[in-house]
C-alpha cells in the first residue's frame, strides 16, 4: 500500500531524474530505494506509464526492456547521434550469428546441440566471444554423460536488442539485421585477434567479432 503522504507529481520528477542520469536500465526493486515512502509495484507502474506518454513525440523515449526502464534516442534519431559518435558497425561472422541464433531460438542448449544443428564443429572461440559480449550464458548442465553445459541468451542481450523479453525476439531470418544495429563492445573479446593454423571453422571462430576498439578523444 502506498503512503498516505505520497505526492505522485513529486515521484515522477524523481523517477524522471534517475533514469535521465543512470547508464543501465532500473528496475522497479531499484526505482523504490529512491524513496523513503512506501510505494507499491502498481503505482510505480502508473507513473512510469505516465512519465513514457509525457515523452511521445520527442527525440527520446521511455523504453520497458529486459533489465528495468530507461531513456534512449528513438531509432529514427540514431544516425544523427552518429555523426557525434561515429563508429564503425560491428561485423560479425556467419558462423556467431547462426550459433548465437540456435541459442536464442532453442535455449536451453549445449554445444552439441549447436553442432547438430549447424553440422560442423562450434569454436571455442565462438561461444567464449558470446560471453564476453554478455549475451550468452551457463545456466546449468544436461544430464547426459559429460553433462555439458547449457547456454541461454541473458537479460544484456535482450538490453541490447531493447527487448523485455524473448517473445519479442523478431523472425529468425531477421535477427542479424537486428544484432548489426548494436554498438560495437568496449573491447574486443579475448582471442579474437589471434592468428589460427587450424580449419576454417577454427580461424572463423577466432575472427568472430571484428569491432573496432574506441579511442577517446
Amino acid at each position: 500500500m502506498d503512503s498516505p503522504t505520497l505526492d505522485l507529481g513529486h515521484v515522477k520528477t524523481v523517477v524522471e531524474t534517475a533514469l535521465l542520469v543512470s547508464q543501465e536500465p532500473l528496475p522497479l526493486s531499484e526505482l523504490k530505494k529512491l524513496f523513503d515512502e512506501e510505494l507499491s509495484s502498481d503505482t510505480l507502474r502508473r507513473v512510469l506509464e505516465d512519465l513514457r506518454r509525457d515523452w511521445q513525440g520527442r527525440g527520446v523515449e521511455l523504453a520497458h526492456v529486459a533489465s528495468g526502464w530507461r531513456f534512449r534516442a528513438r531509432p529514427e534519431y540514431q544516425r544523427f547521434i552518429d555523426r557525434i559518435n561515429p563508429q564503425k558497425p560491428p561485423r560479425y561472422s556467419r558462423a556467431v550469428l547462426e550459433t548465437l541464433s540456435i541459442i536464442a531460438y532453442r535455449q536451453p542448449c549445449t554445444r552439441g546441440d549447436i553442432e547438430e544443428i549447424r553440422g560442423v564443429v562450434v569454436s571455442p572461440n565462438i561461444i567464449k566471444a558470446l560471453e564476453a559480449r554478455g549475451w550468452i550464458d551457463v545456466v546449468g548442465h544436461k544430464e547426459a554423460p559429460g553433462r555439458p553445459e547449457l547456454f541461454a541468451t541473458t537479460k544484456a542481450f535482450l538490453d541490447d536488442l531493447n527487448l523485455s523479453t524473448l517473445e519479442e525476439l523478431p523472425p529468425l531470418d531477421d535477427l542479424g539485421s537486428l544484432v548489426a544495429t548494436v554498438p560495437a563492445a568496449e573491447t574486443l573479446p579475448a582471442g579474437a585477434e589471434e592468428e589460427s593454423e587450424e580449419g576454417p571453422e577454427e580461424r572463423e571462430g577466432r575472427e568472430v567479432m571484428e569491432e573496432p576498439r574506441r579511442v577517446a578523444a
